[in-house]
């Protein structure tokens, strides 16, 4: 972990606390990020949709033995 110092409006922190259910602020602020790199990372896979080509059908990739 890497300790940082930011400065955030208060009333967005209050609405993040409040919506994360979070006991700590940091904790509030580590499930935000989390949060926000899963959904970018899911919207930048969705952008390769029909972009890529694949050898096996979803089954057949489904039940390869690893």
């Amino acid at each position: 972990m890497m300790r940082t110092t930011i400065t955030l409006d208060k009333k967005i922190l209050d609405a993040l606390l409040e919506a994360t259910k979070a006991k700590s602020k940091a904790s509030a602020v580590r499930e935000a990020i989390g949060e926000y790199l899963k959904k970018d990372k899911t919207e930048r896979i969705k952008s390769m949709k029909g972009k890529l080509e694949f050898d096996l059908s979803a089954d057949e990739i489904r039940h390869h033995e690893r």
